[in-house]
C-alpha cells in the first residue's frame, strides 16, 4: 500500500537533508529517501558527508597536525622525538568523525519527524495530482518532490576508477600506506586537497593540469600567491600537459606531453583523477516520466529550481550552478519555502568558495580578471599576513587579503583570501557583500587586536591607499 506525503526528498545529501528539514519545519509530512550504507548501516550524508567534504577536512586536519609536530614544533621550543605516523589509527579517526555526522542526521530526521527510507528512489510516474517514487518494496506518493541525488566523480575516458591503483575522491580517502610517489590529474579543489593530505604525510606529489593557468577561476594575484606557496613545500605542479595513455598494473605509468609539446612518462604507485564531477540521476527513471536533463546530463530548471514536471523540483549538483554542498543547502531551504508560498532566495554572487589547503584559499564575488573583462571600474586594496600580528604569533605570515570595491560606488565587488583561516575570514565579505556594503564600512568597523581579521579591514583600508600596519 502507497504511503502518502506532502513532500518526498530523494536523496540525503546536504542539499537534500537540509531541504527535508526545513519542509518538515514548515509543516508539511515529509520523507527523505537515501541509498548510502557505511558498515551495512544507512549512511545519509551524501558524497559530501561520506567521500567528500567531511572525511577529507579530517584528513588534512591530521595531517596538518603531523607537519607541524615534524618542521614547526621546534620553532615554538617544543622538541618531539620518535615521531609517527599510523594511518589505519588516521583513517579510524577519520571514519569516526563520518560516523558521527551520519549519526546526527538520522538524529535530525527523528527530531523533525522526517520519515526517512534507506534505498535508491526512482520515480514511477507523475502528475499534477500526485508523484509516485519507489524506494526497495515501498511505494511513496507525493504532493511535491525534490531531487537531490547530487553528483559522481568523473573519469577520464578509458581509464576506469578501480579504486585501488586508480583512484576517485573516494579511494583517495582510504589510501592505506603511504604512497612513495602520489600523482594527480587535475589541480582542482579536490586534487590540491588530496595531494595535500598525502605530501605533508611523506609522500612525493606530482599534479599534472590540462590548463596552462593555475587555479583559473581563482583571482590571478591570489592564485600566484598560492602556487609559490605549494611549491616552496614540494608539492610540484605542472600546467599546460596532455595526457595520452595511462597503463595500470603493480604501477601506474602515465604517458603525457609537457606544456614545451615533450613526451614525458610518470610513474607513481597511485594516481589521484580529479578532473570534476557529473550529476547523478543514474537509476532516478527520469526518462520514464518524460524529466528533462541537459546535454551535461544535468536536470534541466528553472531560476527557482522547479524542473519541466509539476511540483518537481531538483537542487544541489544535480542542476546548475557551482557543484558546492553550502549552494545545495541553500537551495534545499529556498525550495521548501517555495512549496510553502514564501520567497526562498538564493544570491549566487555571494556564495563563497575555499580550498582548505596550507593556506587555505577562499573567496567570493568577481575576481580582479572578471572585472577587466566585464570594463568594471574598480580599485583594489591587499594586506599581507607577515604584517599582521596574529599571524605572526600563529607562525603562519603566508598570503594576503585583497579587496576589490567599485571606483564610484565604493561597494564590494569581491574579496579574495590566501593564508591562515582564509575559510573562516571570508564570511565577514560574504555577509558584508550582501547588505551591499562599501570597502570604508569594513575599514570603519572595529575588528578586535590582535586577530587574523584585521587583516580584512587593513585590505579594505588598502582600497583607499590607507592601510595602517603596512
Amino acid at each position: 500500500m502507497a504511503k502518502n506525503f506532502d513532500v518526498v526528498v530523494i536523496g540525503g545529501g546536504p542539499g537534500g537533508y537540509i531541504a527535508a528539514i526545513r519542509a518538515a519545519q514548515l509543516g508539511f509530512n515529509t520523507a527523505c529517501i537515501d541509498e548510502w550504507t557505511k558498515g551495512g548501516k544507512p549512511a545519509p550524508g551524501g558524497t559530501c558527508t561520506n567521500v567528500g567534504c567531511i572525511p577529507s577536512k579530517a584528513l588534512l586536519q591530521s595531517s596538518e597536525n603531523y607537519e607541524h609536530a615534524s618542521k614547526h614544533f621546534a620553532d615554538h621550543g617544543i622538541k618531539v622525538s620518535g615521531l609517527e605516523v599510523d594511518i589505519a589509527k588516521m583513517l579510524a579517526r577519520k571514519d569516526q568523525v563520518v560516523k558521527q555526522n551520519n549519526d546526527g542526521i538520522l538524529f535530525l530526521f527523528k527530531k523533525n519527524k522526517v520519515a526517512f527510507f534507506h534505498g535508491r528512489g526512482s520515480f514511477v510516474k507523475t502528475s499534477a495530482e500526485g508523484t509516485e517514487v519507489k524506494v526497495g518494496d515501498e511505494t511513496l506518493v507525493a504532493k511535491h518532490v525534490i531531487i537531490a541525488t547530487g553528483s559522481n566523480a568523473r573519469a577520464l575516458p578509458g581509464t576506469p576508477f578501480d579504486e585501488k591503483n586508480i583512484l576517485s575522491n573516494d579511494g583517495a580517502l582510504s589510501i592505506a600506506n603511504i604512497p612513495k610517489k602520489l600523482g594527480l590529474i587535475g589541480s582542482g579543489v579536490i586534487g590540491l586537497e588530496m595531494g595535500s593530505v598525502w605530501r605533508r604525510l611523506g609522500a612525493e606529489v606530482t599534479v599534472l593540469e590540462a590548463l596552462p593557468t593555475f587555479l583559473g577561476a581563482v583571482d590571478e594575484q591570489i592564485a600566484k600567491e598560492a602556487k609559490k606557496a605549494f611549491d616552496k613545500q614540494g608539492l610540484k605542479i605542472e600546467l599546460g600537459v596532455k595526457v595520452g595513455e595511462i597503463k595500470n598494473g603493480n604501477t601506474v605509468t602515465v604517458n603525457y606531453t609537457n606544456a614545451k609539446g615533450e613526451a614525458q612518462v610518470l610513474e607513481v604507485d597511485k594516481l589521484i583523477v580529479s578532473i570534476g564531477r557529473v550529476p547523478n540521476t543514474i537509476g532516478l527513471n527520469a526518462e520514464a516520466v518524460g524529466l528533462k536533463l541537459d546535454e551535461r546530463g544535468a536536470i534541466v530548471v528553472d531560476d527557482e529550481c522547479r524542473t519541466n514536471l509539476p511540483n518537481v523540483w531538483a537542487v544541489g549538483d544535480v542542476v546548475r550552478g557551482p557543484m558546492l554542498a553550502h549552494k545545495a543547502e541553500e537551495e534545499g531551504v529556498a525550495v521548501a519555502e517555495r512549496i510553502a508560498g514564501q520567497h526562498g532566495h538564493v544570491n549566487f554572487n555571494t556564495i563563497p568558495w575555499v580550498i582548505y589547503t596550507s593556506p587555505e584559499i577562499a573567496w567570493v564575488g568577481q575576481t580582479e580578471q572578471q572585472l577587466k573583462a566585464a570594463g568594471v571600474k574598480y580599485k583594489a586594496g591587499t594586506f599581507p599576513f607577515m604584517a599582521n600580528g596574529r599571524a605572526r604569533a600563529l607562525g603562519d605570515t603566508t598570503g594576503m587579503v585583497k579587496f576589490l570595491a567599485h571606483a564610484e560606488t565604493d561597494e564590494i565587488l569581491g574579496v579574495h583570501i590566501v593564508g591562515p583561516m582564509a575559510s573562516e575570514l571570508v564570511s565577514e565579505a560574504v555577509v558584508a557583500m550582501e547588505f551591499r556594503a562599501s570597502s570604508e564600512d569594513i575599514a570603519r568597523i572595529c575588528h578586535a587586536h590582535p586577530s587574523l581579521s584585521e587583516a580584512t579591514k587593513e585590505a579594505a583600508l588598502a582600497v583607499d591607499k590607507r592601510s595602517l600596519n603596512f
